[in-house]
């Protein structure tokens, strides 16, 4: 097929498609790579419109026109052949029959995986839209890591779809402007394509706030001529003390485009008659050394505004741009922004990480690449150490709508990083191994704390400790993904470890209590047979499931020790019970499911649970099993960690007291103190604690503190208490009713739930 002449049969034409765009496309390759195998762009078009024929845009244009205007603007972002190509196809594969092997046969697989790629960012079925939504960005980023071509051809899409919009419904509309608006603009801002970035965000804003959008249009045609006027003297200007000067540049001027004045408008929340500089001059020079120059020109033509000058040369922007900017008040007092920089700056201002596929020199090349897509592996690690999809979806905006703050380091480097970044953020940004150890920070050489949020010029020192480990209470301040990402990767890896620990002491302790030498046995033979059994390939991962509380220790006992031993022992084992310190503090029996029966156990005093109360168990980090009721606000917030849950149950064998809190409301009259102590006595109920206040209102309050045996017999104690003379109210107190806590259950260390006096119990 190389080399194939394009039938006339299927040629389309029309207003909006002719055969000289074709023409255009393989001439504008040629230009810029004039190596360039054209052959394969005629090809991919053959095989386009072939694949397309009888198709239609719901505008009524051939659906072959959305490909080569694809194709096109690939060429003006100075694509490789390949890439014009695979835009060319980019659409056969979701839209008409055309296969994988066909692709791959006829184009190879390079240009294949592009259309591909470009195919698997679609939309696709989830349970909810944040997860949809997170599924389609880690498509797109895990596409832009492995050819950072597929995401420019889905911009290249993306721009042509939105010259189109006005055949699609409103609803439809809205959803691509906002998504455009969102993501793409963003990730064309991110990958520093200029000219992209305002046709997208122009674009999709006039469909998201047509009002908005319409104001600004009559606004910007009003003054027009007087814009044009004010562009060409301040030009003309320029150009004079450049030459007088003997320093060579162009200088060219235009209006700022609609999206980036309301955006303005938004940010400073003034009106559209308050802003006053809507032109830009822009100044191209030959070398860094004449971009300082020209600076010095402009200012000694007009005096500059104060806080408006910028030096992104000495510190470029996250995706490389480079420029001076400043405003200066112009001509007639008129504010007027300025941009000065080289033609190799304004080449990677306007194409991005795309003018880097132009570079003779391999290494260069790739370098270039790498510094434009580090953005891209942070977002990569994110995305792999942070599963909840709506923490996933901040991280990806952080890290898309990046308002950079610049920072020094001791050394005098300078490091860009997201407005409200904190010290935190730059030690992961500057190392790994120096963000999880990060002890303090010195500002300027002031100590500060660590939710300090940087700002510009800030020189930074970070102290470090390995002692010191990142906490999870970072995570409520820290600002770029990468932090997040490698604080949330340690402390599931700290877990891990720490389930392995706990899992080893449950394991071992089983097997003691059957008099086995637990090194012993866990180097026997039947080792391998019961890690396989329990699904696993080593033996610290069962103890990790072990600790999590995922895997029976019975069950794997059953594996590692003689069948005839296992059955002598259930014949001589006690009823399991819970023995106290004391008898005052006894919390009668519970058995834990998961675990064998030398289990510490305790109960959770944010909830006080009593026997009959439905229960549960949370496997805490080195202090055994922490018992709450099902519905405490301790286990509501632990629903995303289901894995360290385990189920519990009451053994009723053993009565033993509970403590319980009620709360009474009577009328206030006299001898009412003794009838409720009498009753409660009647009740076989020992009272511990009695608080009585009475109000204006004739009201007598009585908080009680009684010792019960299980629920039936407190909900007797309280309806027998409902019946007396005078009573109105009368309920059990529960800790967490009066204030809830989010706090994690027995945890400890840094991650402490708060829960310290929980009562501690062990399973003899």
């Amino acid at each position: 097929m190389p080399g194939a002449p394009i039938p006339d049969n299927i040629l389309v034409s029309g207003p909006s498609f002719t055969m000289r765009q074709l023409k255009e496309i393989t001439d504008a390759v040629l230009a810029y790579h004039p190596e360039a195998d054209i052959d394969v762009i005629l090809d991919a078009y053959v095989f386009s419109a072939k694949a397309h024929r009888g198709q239609s845009r719901q505008s009524g244009e051939a659906y072959l026109s959305h490909p080569v205007e694809v194709a096109y603007n690939l060429t003006r972002l100075k694509m490789d052949e390949k890439t014009v190509a695979a835009g060319l196809l980019h659409d056969t594969l979701e839209d008409t029959l055309a296969t994988d092997d066909e692709i791959k046969q006829l184009f190879g697989d390079e240009i294949y995986h592009m259309v591909d790629g470009v195919t698997k960012i679609s939309q696709v079925q989830f349970a909810s839209w944040e997860e949809k939504q997170a599924e389609n960005y880690r498509k797109m980023i895990l596409a832009m890591a492995h050819d950072i071509r597929v995401i420019l051809i889905k911009l290249a899409d993306r721009a042509h779809n939105l010259q189109t919009l006005e055949s699609l419904s409103p609803q439809q509309q809205i959803r691509i402007s906002k998504e455009t608006l969102d993501i793409y603009a963003p990730i064309a801002n991110r990958l520093g394509i200029g000219w992209l970035k305002a046709e997208l965000e122009d674009g999709s804003f006039q469909y998201v706030s047509p009002d908005k959008y319409q104001s600004i249009v009559d606004r910007m045609s009003q003054d027009e001529e007087a814009r044009n006027a004010l562009v060409q003297t301040v030009c003309q200007a320029v150009e004079k003390d450049l030459a007088a000067e003997q320093i060579k540049g162009t200088v060219s001027g235009r209006s700022k485009h609609y999206y980036s004045i309301y955006k303005k408008m938004m940010l400073q929340q003034i009106d559209l008659e308050d802003v006053y500089d809507l032109i830009g001059v822009r100044v191209i020079t030959d070398s860094v050394k004449d971009c300082y120059a020209a600076l010095g020109l402009v200012h000694s033509l007009w005096r500059p505004i104060p806080g408006k000058f910028k030096d992104y040369i000495a510190m470029p922007k996250p995706n490389m741009y480079q420029s001076l900017h400043t405003t200066v008040n112009g001509p007639n007092g008129q504010r007027v922004e300025v941009q000065i920089r080289s033609k190799e700056m304004h080449k990677v201002a306007e194409e991005g990480i795309a003018a880097h596929w132009q570079y003779k020199d391999g290494d260069e090349k790739s370098k270039k690449q790498d510094d434009h897509l580090a953005w891209v592996r942070h977002l990569i690690e994110a995305q792999s150490e942070i599963k909840n999809p709506k923490d996933f979806l901040n991280a990806f905006k952080v890290d898309l709508f990046f308002q950079e703050v610049y920072v020094f380091t001791p050394r005098g480097d300078v490091i860009a990083l997201p407005r409200g970044a904190t010290p935190v953020d730059f030690a992961y940004q500057v190392h790994t191994d120096i963000g999880n150890h990060c002890l303090a920070a010195k500002v300027n050489g002031k100590i500060v704390n660590l939710k300090y949020k940087l700002k510009n010029g800030d020189r930074i020192e970070i102290l470090t400790s390995n002692q010191k480990h990142p906490s999870r209470d970072w995570l409520s301040f820290v600002k770029t993904s990468k932090a997040r990402s490698k604080i949330i990767h340690y402390i599931n890896h700290r877990e891990r470890e720490k389930s392995r620990e706990l899992g080893r002491e449950i394991l071992e302790t089983e097997i003691r209590k059957y008099s086995f030498n637990p090194p012993k046995v866990l180097k026997g033979k039947n080792l391998d047979e019961a890690i396989h059994a329990a699904g696993f390939n080593t033996l610290d991962n069962l103890f990790i499931s072990i600790g999590y509380g995922k895997t029976s220790v019975r069950n794997v006992v059953d594996k590692l020790l003689p069948k005839e031993t296992l059955e002598e022992f259930a014949k001589q084992a006690p009823t399991v019970k819970v023995s106290e310190p004391s008898a005052r503090q006894g919390r009668g029996g519970i058995k834990v499911k998961s675990f064998g029966d030398d289990m510490m156990l305790r109960i959770g005093k944010c909830c006080n649970p009593v026997p009959g109360d439905t229960i549960i168990g949370y496997i805490t980090r080195g202090r055994g099993v922490s018992i709450h009721i099902v519905d405490c606000p301790s286990m509501v917030s632990l629903a995303g960690e289901t894995e360290r849950l385990v189920e519990v149950e009451w053994d009723t064998s053993h009565k033993t007291p509970f403590p319980v809190r009620i709360s009474i409301v009577t009328e206030d009259k006299p001898g009412l103190l003794a009838k409720i102590s009498s009753t409660v006595f009647a009740c076989g109920v020992n009272m511990t604690r009695a608080n009585v206040q009475t109000s204006a209102l004739k009201r007598a309050y009585f908080d009680l503190s009684l010792e019960i045996l299980d629920l039936d017999h407190l909900n007797r104690t309280l309806d027998t208490l409902r019946r007396l003379p005078g009573v109105i109210h009368v309920e059990r107190v529960k800790p967490y009713s009066k204030k809830r806590s989010n706090k994690k259950p027995m945890d400890g260390g840094e991650e402490s739930a708060g829960a310290s006096g929980d009562t501690g119990v062990w399973v003899n």
